[in-house]
Parts: C-alpha cells; sequence; structure tokens
C-alpha cells in the first residue's frame, strides 16, 4: 500500500490499534465483562432466531445475543448475532471506546494503509480439531443455523463466514464472503455471485472438469470475518491480512483432504469439494439490499468431506435484513476508508472525509466531502467515487459536500443537498454501471439475459465554486466553539 497524502483531521485517532482478544472467545469475554451480551436459551431456528435479529440488529445501541441450547440442537451449540452495534465495533478493530464512526474509520485507514501481508504458519493442531466428523458422523444440520428470514428457501448456515478457495493457475489462495445454505446432513448450496475472486476460482475448475476443494469457516471471529469480506486485489491473501492487520502470522491448521489452511483457532470449518455438474436449487435468501435476493435456482454444491469444530462450538451470524443493520455497520467502517484511499489515488486533491451510508449497505449512498479547489472539482470527486473500485458495484447516489458538512451524518448530507443542489444544474448520471441479480430495480427478464447494469447520479451539494465565498453563511458555531459546547453541557442528555 502506497503512502498517500493524509488530509483527514489531526485528531485522537493517532491511538494504535490494541486488539484485546485473539479469538472469538477472547473478544466474546469481553463484551461480556461490559455487560453488552444477552444469553438467549431454548430458542428454536425455525422462527425464534430471526425474531430476535429483527427486534434487535435494526438499532445502534443494543447488545449482542449468543443463542444457547437452541431447540433441535446438541446441547452446548451456539451462534452469535448483533456483533457489531456499539462500542462492539471499537473493540473488533482494536480502538478506543471513545471513538465515532468517524474516527473508526480514520483510525483503520491510518492503521492499515501500510500494513505488509504476514503469511499464514502451518500449525500441526489446534482447537478447531477438538471434533472431527468424518463419514457417517457428518452432519451439518445439528449446527443452529436458522431460517434467517421467513421466505428464504432454507437455513443459511454461512452468512457470518468465509469461504477458502485455491486458484488452481497459480495457487493464490482466496477467502471471500458468499452465502451457504443446507441441503442436507453432508451437503451444502455454494451460491457466489459473478466477478468475485472464488467465483473466478470455480469457473477454471469447472472449465477444467475439476472439483473445487473448499474450505468454509462459519464459526470465526469478527475482526477475520471483516478481514475476508473486504475488497482485496487479486492474489492477495486474506489469511495474511488478518496477520498483519493482528501484527503477527496466523496459525493456520490444513484440512485433511483439501489441503486447504484455515484459522486454527475456528470455531467451525465444513471441507469439501464442488463437483463438475452438481447443481441443486439453491435461495432465496434475503439479501444485504434488504429484499428477498431473486428466485431460487440451481447453484453447484459442496459434498462435505470432514467438519471440524472446537468443543461447545459458536457460528458466527451475520443475518441479512431490512437496512440498517450490522452488515451495513461493519462494512461503511472499512469501505469508507479504501473508498476515501481510491479516490486519493486517483489524483483528486483535498478529500476531507468519505462514508459509504449503512441506509445503503455501504454501497448505494456515498457521500464525499473536499475542499473546493478549482472549477469542476465537485464534479471530478463524486464521478471518481462513483466508479473506482470500492464504488463501482452496484452504486447508486453519490452526494459530493463541502468540507463543513459531517459525511457521515445523513442528515447534514441530505440539508447539503436540500439547500446547495439545484436538481436541474447539479445532478449528472453515469448510465450501463456495474450492477448486480440482487439490484431489486433490475427487471427479472434483463436479469435472466445477464443485463445486469444500472444507473448512478452524482450529487453535487456543494456551494457553486464561482461564487462559493459569497454563499450565506451558516447559522452554526465554529467547530471550536461546537466542542467547548458539549464539553461542558453534554450531562444535560443523559
Amino acid at each position: 500500500m502506497t503512502d498517500l497524502p493524509d488530509t483527514s483531521p489531526v485528531a485522537a485517532t493517532n491511538a494504535g490499534c490494541a486488539l484485546q482478544y485473539d479469538d472469538l472467545r477472547d473478544w466474546l469475554a469481553a463484551v461480556e465483562a461490559n455487560g453488552d451480551l444477552q444469553v438467549v436459551k431454548g430458542a428454536n431456528w425455525h422462527t425464534d432466531i430471526g425474531q430476535v435479529v429483527e427486534v434487535m440488529c435494526h438499532d445502534e445501541g443494543t447488545p449482542s445475543v449468543l443463542f444457547d441450547n437452541v431447540e433441535g440442537c446438541p446441547e452446548g451449540f451456539r451462534i452469535l448475532v448483533n456483533w457489531f452495534t456499539g462500542t462492539r465495533k471499537n473493540l473488533t478493530l482494536g480502538f478506543p471506546e471513545s471513538f465515532n464512526k468517524l474516527d473508526l474509520s480514520r483510525a483503520y485507514a491510518g492503521h492499515t494503509k501500510n500494513l505488509k501481508p504476514i503469511p499464514h504458519e502451518i500449525v500441526e493442531d489446534g482447537p478447531v480439531f477438538q471434533n472431527v466428523l468424518e463419514g457417517d458422523d457428518i452432519d451439518v444440520t445439528k449446527f443452529p443455523a436458522p431460517l434467517w428470514n421467513p421466505d428464504d428457501g432454507g437455513r443459511y448456515i454461512g452468512t457470518g463466514c468465509f469461504i477458502i478457495t485455491r486458484d488452481p493457475d497459480t495457487g493464490w489462495i482466496n477467502c471471500g464472503t458468499y452465502r451457504i445454505m443446507i441441503h442436507d446432513e453432508k451437503r451444502v448450496a455454494l451460491y457466489i455471485s459473478p466477478g468475485k475472486h472464488g467465483r473466478i476460482h470455480r469457473d477454471k475448475y469447472m472449465a477444467r472438469g475439476e472439483p473445487m476443494p473448499v474450505c468454509i469457516v462459519v464459526g470465526t471471529d469478527p475482526l477475520s470475518f471483516l478481514t475476508s469480506s473486504t475488497e482485496a486485489p487479486e492474489g492477495m491473501c486474506e489469511l495474511d491480512m488478518m496477520g498483519a492487520y493482528r501484527g503477527h502470522a496466523v496459525e493456520c491448521l490444513t484440512g485433511k483432504h483439501t489441503g486447504l489452511p484455515f484459522p486454527a483457532s475456528s470455531e467451525v470449518v465444513i471441507e469439501g469439494f464442488v463437483n463438475p455438474g452438481n447443481t441443486a436449487p439453491e435461495g432465496p435468501f434475503g439479501e444485504w439490499l434488504g429484499y428477498q435476493g431473486g428466485a431460487m435456482e440451481a447453484e453447484p454444491w459442496v459434498d462435505i468431506s470432514a467438519i471440524y469444530h472446537r468443543d461447545d462450538p459458536i457460528l458466527l451470524g451475520a443475518a441479512h435484513i431490512r437496512l440498517p443493520y450490522e452488515y451495513a455497520r461493519y462494512r461503511a467502517i472499512s469501505r469508507s476508508a479504501i473508498l476515501k484511499e481510491n479516490i486519493a489515488r486517483a489524483g483528486v486533491p483535498d478529500v476531507t472525509e468519505v462514508w459509504a451510508h449503512e441506509v445503503g449497505g455501504s454501497r448505494l449512498f456515498l457521500a464525499v466531502a473536499i475542499k473546493q479547489r478549482y472549477p469542476g472539482h465537485s464534479v471530478q470527486a463524486g464521478h471518481i467515487a462513483a466508479m473506482c473500485h470500492a464504488g463501482a458495484y452496484l452504486g447508486r447516489f453519490v452526494v459530493v459536500v463541502d468540507e463543513d458538512v459531517d459525511v457521515s451524518n445523513l442528515e447534514e448530507v441530505i440539508w447539503a443537498a436540500c439547500t446547495r443542489c439545484d436538481p436541474a444544474e447539479n445532478i449528472a448520471f453515469i448510465r450501463g454501471a456495474w450492477s448486480s441479480s440482487l439490484d431489486p430495480l433490475i427487471p427479472p427478464e434483463d436479469i435472466k439475459e445477464g443485463k445486469l447494469y444500472n444507473s448512478r447520479a452524482i450529487i453535487d451539494a456543494c456551494r457553486p465554486f464561482h461564487w462559493k465565498d459569497d454563499f450565506q453563511k451558516v447559522n452554526a458555531p465554529s467547530p471550536e466553539a461546537r466542542q467547548e459546547a458539549w464539553d461542558r453541557w453534554a450531562y444535560l442528555r443523559e
């Protein structure tokens, strides 16, 4: 990662990353010590877990929920939900509780900007080998994978997960987050969107007529999940980036059947093969946009060769419900940082802040703040944000604002659009942009024909450059005066 000019305000975000955990159990112990965990015993996977998610996961201030003794599952088999709200974001990323979400994004960017991959280390044994299920003992249905949404096509065990594949040409190990539905005791469906690295690997194996080995990590700590689902360049191994973030190599075991590596501290790992020609109906699934994602389609399945799990294993659940919810919250932190870097790399100067808003799943509604330097600066920033690597996939709106607007505050962004944007003059459009079959605005007939395109609106909500100095003054205190007010009087809100 190349050094870029740092245009962020110098703030408390100079604090270094200090992780307080090594695995999910360490993380969970810290959450419990903070009084930020609720345990639910005896719930069923048919309806109860999904209902709790609907009640808890839309709001920022709710605790994590750990389901134990789930009906129909072995005693001690658990599933965790709602893990990235409140200060648990700070815990996961290793920064002080006092940081707000914009501070976190700045700190995340600062910590990751110059990280060098640390190769994962293969070890002989680890906690996830406490239980090895092979042959007749394989039964993936005993884990507490829920029916997340009433209209889902089945139980999805793979939500807060990552899938490990190997490029058959280069040997590159990739980790990606793709959905995993349970078919029966010994098979799970594997859906991977076109263009994703795992899909590219799969297509290579299928073209050769060879089975693709996969390892599916369905029990992991939140940071590993976050890293695996962050856009990484081709050839980059996310296991090595997990090590870079932590400052030490991730200890990995080798699958007994596939030879693929996976973290030794994982809670649950499913190992198997995708065999050419094997497909079965998969979906629909309540996807990240907040809609039931597509109809049931024939997708490849994984024949399970082994399941590895710790004693009393914990699944990491990441429910997809109407936005905003935790998926959008964790992606907003990392994607905002990456997007800001992408825009700077394209040569756009004085980008002060960027936020990929939670209400748009961190993709469909982007806000970019700039310090205007020349005519067309805002238009340039908007178009680059819409079409750079981090912003190109399934975007919709980009709003460019002046540096006095808090891009992470949706109300301020909309206020700027309402007062500084003339719709007839200051909204531009990009057509034929990269979308997805998950886009609810693409007609079913176009999806069938592969016409997966949409348009982008670039909303210039900056003061008109040629007379910005004469624009009406905002009736708000300076940042310094505002901070003083909060320091003195915030107790009145308690």
